[in-house]
């Protein structure tokens, strides 16, 4: 177990460095040649892509401190700092889309003269090829190790993606002869990005908040009862990661069962529910004699 969580964050480390560095040169050839064609909704998307790279590194932090072993102060283990850390990438997305918003608005009392040339239309078909390559191995790799930060990630490289698409369309207008385009398109990326931060915030606060694990109740009854001392099985309850599922539950047994025997009926129990659902961590197993039973 300790093995496969080690191997699991290694692979999730690497994967957000290399996404890391993509991200800069993405957001470099953006914010360059936005500026020097003096479009700002190419520097804007520019500025999302850097953001893209900061979030890399608030995940990076986050799976560092979420690898952490158990320890007394902490008995449940440090995963759900993950889930916490994804949050701070969308309150970096809040805080752009804002900024973003602001420069949008002021283009329309301080209009600029954008240009539109043939180079801007390869910066943007290139990055953003790069970008739609990045999110479908993110979000690949995330659902494969079940990590909040990298399906976070991939959703806010969703956002870019689209934000590329309205900036190509804005490079149209502007060669059209419309470059107050140019401001339109930058408040619309800023609400691309706003709702990305609270896609985000939304999925974390649900695992932070002990919503119902996505867990079949009705394999977890009949796992439960294979063991052949258990009579019924009621009140489940899951919570918890993809990655880090907790259960707790009750079991009715025979009233004159010996507490040694109730004892290894629990750790029965607790065995075939991990073995029988992946992400399975921690089961409490709640043991009650059946009434009426002789």
């Amino acid at each position: 177990m300790k093995n496969s969580s080690q191997n699991r964050t290694a692979q999730t480390r690497n994967t957000l460095i290399g996404i890391l560095f993509l991200n800069w040169l993405v957001a470099f050839l953006k914010i360059v040649f936005g500026i020097f064609s003096r479009c700002a909704s190419m520097t804007a998307d520019g500025f999302h892509s850097l953001s893209d790279g900061a979030s890399n590194v608030i995940g990076l932090v986050g799976i560092h401190l979420a690898a952490k072993p158990k320890d007394i102060d902490h008995p449940y283990g440090h995963k759900k700092l993950e889930t916490f850390f994804s949050l701070g990438i969308a309150l970096l997305l809040c805080i752009v889309a804002f900024n973003l918003f602001k420069e949008g608005v002021a283009r329309f009392f301080h209009p600029a003269s954008p240009q539109a040339n043939d180079i801007s239309f390869y910066v943007m078909i290139f990055t953003m090829a790069i970008n739609f390559g990045v999110m479908r191995f993110e979000y690949k790799k995330g659902t494969l190790l079940q990590s909040d930060i990298l399906i976070a990630d991939s959703l806010h490289t969703r956002a870019d993606i689209l934000i590329s698409c309205s900036v190509i369309v804005t490079l149209v207008f502007i060669r059209l002869g419309y470059p107050l385009f140019d401001a339109v398109a930058t408040i619309l990326i800023s609400f691309f990005i706003a709702f990305s931060a609270f896609e985000i915030a939304q999925n974390s606060s649900e695992v932070l908040c002990d919503k119902v694990a996505i867990v079949d109740t009705k394999k977890v009854v009949d796992l439960v009862l294979t063991i052949p001392e258990v009579m019924t099985c009621h009140k489940i309850r899951t919570r918890g990661r993809p990655d880090d599922i907790h259960i707790d539950l009750h079991v009715q047994v025979r009233p004159d069962m010996h507490v040694g025997e109730a004892h290894e009926v629990s750790y029965k129990i607790e065995e075939a529910i991990k073995q029988g659902i992946p992400g399975v961590t921690d089961v409490v197993v709640h043991i009650e004699p059946k009434e009426g039973h002789s």
